[in-house]
């Protein structure tokens, strides 16, 4: 296994040693990636120095615990029957993970990443003034708000916005249109955590993955 180069809690990464760090986790990436992917990783080791936006502090550190969730996020939507330009709206969004690099890997349709809280909202922003991404953008306010407006999800993405069965709950709510959920939780995959009988929801397939210790699980709710 390679060991990747260190990189210091104030410093960018180099490209070389984000790629190195990603590939010794088992993914493998387009080239044109590791740029933005390291002046992502830079401005939020950055930015959470002052700002309590991740735990982390290293920016490789932060790759390793947190960036790898984008990662198996992707490839999960691929097994996912979404239509050819999806609506995402990401809840709760905090620092953009796992938005931000999901979207350098996918860039199919609109991603909102809807987040209430300013400093938070004005980090992605900034990110996304220096590298904007396909049709990716910010909504700064409250989740219900947003799912009270135009929009018409087709996904609905939450990391840790919600415990599920809040969570589905809070969708049927506000939007009971919405026809898929990504859920993330950790020790047991989200059905086994969520009432799920007689909520119009059915689990799919989950994807368990882990982060040294730690056991994940990320898995899609679909409306039936």
């Amino acid at each position: 296994m390679k060991t990747p180069p260190a990189a210091s809690a104030s410093a960018t990464p180099a490209p070389d040693a984000v790629r190195a760090a990603v590939e010794a986790m088992g993914f493998a990436l387009a080239g044109d990636v590791y740029p933005v992917l390291s002046d992502y990783l830079g401005l939020l080791a950055k930015w959470s120095r002052t700002t309590n936006l991740t735990g982390p502090r290293n920016p490789l550190d932060i790759l390793r615990s947190l960036v790898v969730d984008s990662f198996c996020l992707a490839e999960y939507l691929a097994g996912l029957p979404l239509p050819p330009a999806p609506l995402y709206a990401d809840l709760g969004a905090g620092a953009g993970l796992p938005g931000l690099p999901l979207r350098m890997l996918r860039a199919e349709g609109d991603y909102v990443l809807v987040e209430a809280r300013e400093k938070r909202a004005l980090f992605m922003r900034a990110f996304l003034a220096a590298h904007p991404l396909p049709g990716t953008r910010v909504y700064h306010g409250r989740a219900e708000a947003f799912l009270r407006g135009p929009a018409r999800p087709d996904l609905i993405v939450s990391r840790a916005f919600m415990p599920p069965d809040r969570l589905l709950a809070f969708i049927d709510e506000h939007a009971p249109e919405t026809g898929a959920c990504i859920l993330f939780t950790r020790g047991l995959p989200a059905a086994a955590t969520a009432t799920l009988r007689d909520t119009g929801w059915t689990p799919a397939s989950p994807m368990r993955y882990k982060v040294g210790e730690d056991c994940r699980f990320l898995q899609a709710v679909l409306k039936t």
